[in-house]
């Protein structure tokens, strides 16, 4: 089936439309020694606080970094700023790198792995407290894996150009996002093919628990075709998150879903509690603590206010992104994505919001997606792997050979737009993937194991420390680097000031968070 010739006819109308098309990058990365082991050192001052820093914070551990772009025009210019924030990164860790893979190094007992902590003030405390019961609730380990998330967004003109219909523009806007949310579940398998590279994993990852893994060698396991082990259930044994359905056939459905998430207890986590010895382990015992909590490949996204709940804001003034949450670090890019996935990336999401997106049946849950998606990350090199299209069989290649072709549209109105040729280029290479699993990145990591005889601990080492030297050299221009210690600088007064500023207790702040989603509040219902 290709694309309704009406689809991409209308953008070549209006080809500038295509020009205010942003995304941005969160990519998470482990801060790791010299010889590999996990940093028990606290966040690196030079990097600024990480609860007000704009572009470097911490996610779930002390050594877990986070590095931020705010939304660019061209994939190219937020590239740019990736590389030159994981340059000044580099360059101020004292004997210590960026992990650049997803999964992690060889982790210390669980009790020593830190927990991320933003300072005194109620909203640093509410983070870290959050993390806090992830601990409990998933372990320590788990969290210490890492990814890029994509966040992307189309202009809101081009939802009236597809005749997106809505009450008003923010009911349109996000009527959009969540069809493009929908053709991304029918379709992201193709992504864990073309750019998943954690087929293996450190058999120390594991700590003894049950899997179905091979052995590499002595120190590391994998499944011969895998593409994502990290997308996969390894290690992810939890009860309340399966069963929990998320709906994008319309937002009201969704919050309705997502607001019985994070109010509804779970006997499990009752019986944990929210305190232990006097101290918050946990910020309640519902399914979710938080919407953030709910671990999905994309997600629909709104900015929010220092102490807004997500689903307030998702409520007022609807979706303003989307988050794409499935992408591995690519082990062979110093800053963990290359241009080449970046581009492919947006003219896919652009596909996504283009092409005809039917709700989804079942109560808006999509079982032939999500068992897609299972059977991709685990098995979607196999010779021949048949998958689920429209209740019909279809071969992995075959269905990836048509994707690409109905993208091919949209490569060529963006390079026009840009006045470029790497759109086209990018669909091009995995276009090859297709055809040949051995090019996928998770095929090119297993080979890269095998040629150099190493494991995955210390291949992964190998390449994070030979991405230390190379972003370490030349020194970063004195502009920019005094550009990163002013919003460093900046950072640690904002902390200060926000830690000056609260004026009433952790537990009277916690219960004012929770109050908010009680009928009445007028800030959800």
């Amino acid at each position: 089936m290709t694309v309704p010739a009406s689809r991409h006819t209308l953008l070549e109308n209006d080809p500038t439309l295509l020009q205010d098309i942003k995304r941005g990058i969160e990519k998470e990365g482990l801060r790791v020694t010299e010889t590999g082991k996990l940093a028990d050192t606290g966040h690196p001052p030079p990097l600024g606080a990480a609860l007000t820093h704009e572009r470097i914070t911490t996610d779930y551990s002390e050594a877990l970094l986070e590095l931020i772009t705010p939304p660019h025009d061209t994939p190219d210019a937020m590239l740019r700023e990736l590389e030159d924030t994981h340059r000044f990164v580099s360059q101020h860790l004292d004997r210590e790198l960026i992990w650049n893979h997803s999964m992690p190094a060889h982790l210390p007992p669980e009790s020593d792995i830190p927990i991320a902590r933003y300072g005194k003030s109620n909203s640093g405390m509410l983070k870290h407290v959050y993390r806090a019961g992830l601990a409990e609730r998933y372990g320590k380990a788990m969290q210490c894996i890492a990814g890029v998330h994509y966040n992307f967004s189309l202009p809101d003109a081009l939802w009236n150009v597809i005749g997106i219909r809505g009450s008003s523009p923010e009911d349109q806007r996000s009527k959009g996002y969540l069809a493009l949310i929908r053709n991304f579940t029918r379709f992201s398998w193709l992504l864990m093919y073309l750019f998943g590279a954690s087929p293996a994993v450190s058999r120390q990852f594991l700590q003894g628990l049950p899997h179905d893994l091979e052995a590499f060698d002595d120190d590391t396991l994998y499944l011969p075709h895998a593409t994502s082990l990290r997308m996969s259930d390894l290690g992810y044994k939890n009860k309340a998150q399966s069963d929990l359905e998320l709906c994008y056939n319309d937002l009201e459905t969704f919050l309705r879903r997502m607001h019985a998430a994070v109010t509804t207890p779970w006997p499990p986590y009752e019986a944990i509690g929210t305190h232990r010895d006097g101290r918050w382990v946990q910020l309640n015992t519902n399914v979710l603590q938080i919407e953030n909590e709910y671990y999905s490949s994309i997600r629909p996204k709104r900015t929010t206010a220092r102490g807004e709940r997500p689903i307030s804001a998702l409520a007022l003034r609807g979706v303003q992104y989307v988050e794409v949450r499935c992408l591995d670090i690519d082990p062979f890019s110093p800053i963990g994505i290359s241009k080449d996935t970046a581009h492919f990336l947006d003219v896919f999401l652009l596909y996504c919001a283009m092409e005809e997106s039917a709700f989804f049946p079942n109560n808006g849950f999509c079982r032939d997606s999500n068992d897609n998606f299972s059977t991709v990350v685990k098995e979607g090199r196999k010779p021949g792997l048949v998958l689920i299209k429209s209740n019909r069989p279809i071969g992995l290649q075959e269905w990836g050979r048509e994707l690409v072709g109905n993208m091919a549209p949209y490569a060529r109105l963006l390079d026009h737009v840009h006045d470029t040729q790497a759109y086209g280029a990018a669909l091009a290479v995995q276009a090859e993937r297709v055809e040949d699993p051995e090019k996928t990145l998770s095929a090119q990591w297993l080979q890269a194991m095998r040629d150099q005889k190493q494991g995955q601990h210390e291949h992964a080492l190998a390449l994070s420390l030979r991405h230390r030297d190379a972003l370490r050299s030349p020194p970063l221009p004195a502009d920019l680097e005094k550009y990163y210690q002013d919003m460093a600088t900046t950072s640690f007064a904002a902390q200060k000031n926000l830690e000056d500023s609260d004026t009433e207790s952790f537990d009277s702040y916690v219960a004012r968070y929770q109050e908010v989603l009680k009928p009445g509040s007028g800030a959800f219902w």
